[in-house]
């Protein structure tokens, strides 16, 4: 079954081309990727701005033409924060629903993190143990802990790397000030993340997606960390480096795209926020995250 996965993401839209078939492992085939950072249209009444749409309309048309080219059993579109957060949200989806012959479902921030999670499950397998799981976005952090494939807890932040770049870091290079006052943002948001999965705390730490993997290569470079993982003393030094860093300097480091050199230094102090909030020291990094949640809910619910 050739399945194409259509994430409309606060960061990009990522139409991934995946070969699933039910106890099989999804095989990654191709994927076609637009840079839209959908928060960035957002207006000051919390709508996404007609120009947004128009784009967002023109990438997905782009996405599903060349998906023609892989004669696919299906395609699976979900729309994750930026979107869910729109107070234009249920017309944008209505529209692109009807306009391109989509069933465009949004995600919402706990769906996201269990489905995170069961991807991580079944890439770590039962013998790894309880888990953690994390995944820092452009719209919101999402954060899972449990011992089986559903969490025991299941929580979606407004922490998102591009939201809170967006919201709070100004100048460049980034102002000390507003670097403090992400900081004490921050702070304030870890005393409900400390709260609901500090009873978790001792469970297997596992980030996913784009944000922990480029800090986990980040880590490597500078520290010689092995890069499958991160520890709390390498990212506070790697923080301390890159926040001082303009945003040329970062988009020249060779792990940090252009696109993502603002928000790396927002991304990667919120990782560090919730492993000194939770007093973990080291996290792991999973390849599988959301998307591959969505394959397999998906495959996991069909009959052959």
């Amino acid at each position: 079954m050739k399945l194409g996965i259509l994430d409309l993401g606060s960061n990009t839209v990522h139409l991934q081309i995946i070969d699933a078939h039910r106890g099989a492992k999804p095989i990654h085939n191709s994927s076609v990727k637009h840079q839209l950072r959908l928060i960035d249209f957002t207006d000051e009444n919390g709508a996404v701005s007609p120009q947004g749409v128009e784009t967002l309309h023109k990438v997905i048309t782009d996405s599903l033409e060349k998906s023609k080219e892989y004669h696919l059993d299906e395609i699976i579109a979900f729309a994750t924060s930026a979107l869910r957060e729109a107070t234009n949200c249920k017309e944008i989806i209505s529209e692109i629903n009807k306009i391109h012959n989509l069933n465009l479902q949004v995600l919402s921030g706990v769906d996201e993190a269990e489905l995170t999670f069961l991807a991580v499950r079944r890439w770590l397998g039962w013998s790894s143990g309880d888990l953690l799981v994390l995944d820092i976005g452009g719209g919101s952090l999402e954060i899972a802990a449990g011992s089986d494939e559903l969490p025991d807890a299941a929580k979606s932040y407004f922490l998102g790397a591009a939201r809170l770049t967006r919201e709070f870091l100004k100048s460049d290079p980034f102002t000390e000030k507003s670097l403090d006052n992400l900081s004490k943002y921050l702070d304030s948001a870890m005393v409900d993340i400390s709260n609901v999965f500090g009873p978790y705390s001792t469970h297997k730490a596992i980030g996913t997606s784009k944000t922990f993997r480029t800090l986990a290569r980040l880590t490597s470079d500078f520290l010689g960390d092995p890069g499958r993982t991160i520890t709390r003393k390498s990212l506070e030094l790697l923080y301390e480096k890159i926040s001082k860093m303009s945003i040329e300097e970062r988009s020249n480091l060779p792990r940090v795209s252009a696109f993502r050199a603002d928000q790396i230094v927002a991304g990667s102090l919120v990782a560090l926020k919730v492993m000194q909030s939770l007093d973990l020291n080291v996290i792991e990094i999973s390849p599988w995250a959301l998307r591959e949640g969505i394959v397999l809910n998906r495959i996991d619910i069909i009959k052959f």
